[in-house]
C-alpha cells in the first residue's frame, strides 16, 4: 500500500516544529512573566498552576502556519481553514494579551470578542461563497446513508454563524484541565483527515499539520503543564474544527465528533440559567462539566482520559454515520 506523502510529511514537519519551538517559546513567556492567574473561586488543587506561561496556542499556530504554508499552491483549498484558525486565533491572542501582559483580568469585553467572531466569521462565509466550490446550503445528516437537507441561503447562512461562533466558545470552556482541549481536539482532527483522504478534498495538509502540531504541544501540555494555550490556542483551535467541518460539507457532525465542546458550553448555560432562575442554587458543583467531575474526586488525568476515549468513538461511530 502505498502512503501519500502529503498526509504524512505534514503530520511530521508539524510535530517537529512544535517539539522544537516549545522550549524556545516557553521560557521566554515565563521571562515576561505571562503566567496564568487562577481564579480564585476555582478549583482548590488549581492553585498551585499559577504562574505557569500561557498563550502557548502560539506553539501551536506557528506549526500549522508554516507546514500549511509549504502546501498552500498545491491545496489552495487549505486557505479559508488557515485563516480561520489564525483569525481566531488573534482575537484568542489579544484577550490573553490584555489579561496576562496588560494586567487587565477580564480581557476583551463580551461584545468586542463577539464582534471580532463574527467578524472573522463573516470573511470566513464570503470566502466560502465566492472561491470554493463548497454548498452551505446542502446539511449531510448522520446515519442516513448521504441523504441532504437543502436549506434556504438565509437560514444556512446564519446556521453557519452559530455553528462556528458556537464551535469556538466551546473549545475555549474545554480548556480548562492540563492537555484536555489539546487531546480533544487532537482526535477531531485525525477523524477530519481520514474523511479529507477519503473525499480526496484538497484539505489534508491543514488537518494533518493540526495533528502533528497538537502532539507536540500535548508533550509540554499533559499533567502536569509546563505551558497553557490560554485563549491563543483554544479559539485558534475552535475556528479549524468548524471551517474544516464546513469544507468537508459535515458540519452536523460537529455535534458529534465535538460532543464534549457541546456538553462543556450547554454545562455552562444551564449553571448560570440554573443559578439566576432558583436564587443561587446550581446543577453542577462547578461548571464547566469538567470541574464538575474534579469535585466529585475525579483526578485531573482521569478525567482528560475518558473525555479523550469518548472522542475517539464518537470519532469512529461518525466514519461510520459518513
Amino acid at each position: 500500500m502505498k502512503i501519500n506523502a502529503d498526509v504524512v510529511m505534514p503530520v511530521v514537519l508539524s510535530f517537529f516544529i512544535s517539539v522544537i519551538v516549545s522550549p524556545i517559546v516557553i521560557p521566554f513567556l515565563k521571562k515576561l512573566k505571562i503566567g496564568q492567574t487562577v481564579r480564585e473561586e476555582g478549583v482548590e488543587a488549581h492553585k498551585a498552576k499559577n504562574g505557569t506561561p500561557t498563550m502557548g496556542g502560539t506553539i501551536i499556530m506557528v506549526g500549522i502556519i508554516a507546514v500549511t504554508l509549504l502546501y498552500m499552491k498545491k491545496y489552495p483549498d487549505c486557505i479559508p481553514i488557515l485563516f480561520a484558525t489564525v483569525g481566531f486565533g488573534i482575537i484568542g491572542f489579544l484577550d490573553d494579551y490584555i489579561k496576562v501582559v496588560m494586567k487587565r483580568s477580564k480581557g476583551l469585553s463580551v461584545m468586542q470578542k463577539l464582534s471580532a467572531q463574527i467578524i472573522v466569521t463573516t470573511i470566513f462565509v464570503y470566502y466560502l461563497l465566492q472561491n470554493t466550490q463548497v454548498d452551505i446550503q446542502k446539511l449531510k445528516l448522520p446515519f442516513l446513508q448521504g441523504k441532504e437537507v437543502l436549506l434556504p441561503i438565509g437560514m444556512a447562512v446564519v446556521l453557519l454563524y452559530f455553528a462556528v461562533i458556537g464551535t469556538v466558545n466551546g473549545v475555549n470552556f474545554t480548556d480548562g484541565l492540563d492537555g484536555l482541549a489539546a487531546s480533544v481536539t487532537v482526535l477531531v482532527a485525525v477523524f477530519f483527515t481520514v474523511v479529507a483522504v477519503g473525499k480526496k478534498s484538497g484539505i489534508e495538509p491543514v488537518t494533518c499539520a493540526a495533528v502533528g502540531s497538537l502532539l507536540g504541544f500535548l508533550l509540554f501540555n499533559v499533567y502536569p503543564a509546563k505551558v497553557f494555550m490560554g485563549d491563543t490556542g483554544s479559539l485558534a483551535l475552535g475556528g479549524f474544527v468548524a471551517a474544516t467541518a464546513y469544507m468537508l460539507e459535515i458540519p452536523v457532525f460537529i455535534l458529534l465528533v465535538g460532543l464534549v465542546y457541546f456538553v462543556e458550553v450547554l454545562s455552562v448555560m444551564l449553571q448560570v440559567v440554573y443559578f439566576k432562575l432558583t436564587g443561587g442554587k446550581r446543577i453542577f458543583k462547578m461548571a464547566p462539566i469538567h470541574h464538575h467531575f474534579e469535585l466529585c474526586g475525579w483526578s485531573e488525568t482521569r478525567v482528560v482520559t475518558v473525555f479523550s476515549v469518548v472522542t475517539a468513538i464518537l470519532c469512529l461511530v461518525a466514519l461510520l454515520a459518513l
